[in-house]
């Protein structure tokens, strides 16, 4: 079975590629220096991928296959949404989607002490940063950023929480601002918070906008730019209808 072998740089940017395909040649790509990611490997000036996902680019000039999971690894500095299940000890345990319960310190916000530890029950869900993640070891989670400030974290009240695929999560914090969020926000107001562990939480004053912005999200996976601002366009109108 012969590869596909790409006639210009942008030929497979934003198709499903599988393990074995040619991506890249560089002998096309002469005076060029490229940064190659994860799932990409090189021989000679063949570029090929390694695992089965979406062929991905970025400015200037990276490149990767984008491969989606249900299960996450916590990995430090992500951010991810988590819901706790339980309180000990003045700490919070709480699950993330990954093969272990994170711990949560309740020390680990702005402006916390042992007299004035946050007190969050069962289900709340939270915007919070993995700061460790030891092998064998439970992760450990921040309700601050880098800087000890609470910044974008901490409870998530009232909107909606749908789960997702790593892969789609990680398209919605890409930069740029991704397709279907742009096509969006210039037609709906709405708060979104995205969770690299798989899980997305939206809000909006009409409950309508939060059906729209959930379902163009879980929609837009497997869709190029061009099809996420088309398919926004079509559900926005059959609203307006």
């Amino acid at each position: 079975m012969s590869s596909k072998v790409s006639v210009s740089p942008t030929s497979l940017i934003d198709q499903i590629v599988v393990p074995g395909d040619v991506v890249l040649d560089l002998s096309n790509m002469t005076n060029q220096t490229i940064k190659l990611g994860s799932g990409l490997r090189q021989d000679s000036d063949a570029i090929s991928a390694m695992r089965a996902g979406k062929f991905s680019y970025s400015k200037p000039n990276k490149y990767w296959v984008e491969s989606s999971h249900k299960r996450y690894i916590p990995r430090t500095e992500d951010h991810v949404l988590g819901i706790v299940v339980d309180y000990k000890a003045d700490n919070f345990w709480v699950d993330i989607k990954g093969p272990q319960i994170a711990l949560l310190p309740g020390l680990a916000f702005e402006g916390a002490t042992r007299r004035s530890i946050p007190k969050f029950e069962a289900c709340t869900l939270l915007y919070l940063r993995v700061v460790k993640t030891n092998i064998g070891m439970n992760p450990e989670l921040s309700g601050t950023d880098a800087s000890g400030k609470a910044s974008v974290f901490g409870p998530l009240k009232d909107g909606f929480m749908f789960e997702t695929s790593t892969g789609l999560s990680r398209m919605l914090l890409s930069s740029p601002t991704c397709p279907v969020l742009e096509a969006l926000g210039k037609k709906l107001s709405f708060e979104i918070a995205t969770g690299l562990n798989g899980r997305v939480w939206v809000n909006a004053a009409a409950p309508r906008s939060v059906i729209i912005v959930a379902n163009a999200i879980m929609n837009s996976e497997t869709l190029s730019a061009t099809q996420q601002r088309i398919m926004v366009e079509k559900l926005l109108a059959k609203i307006s209808d």
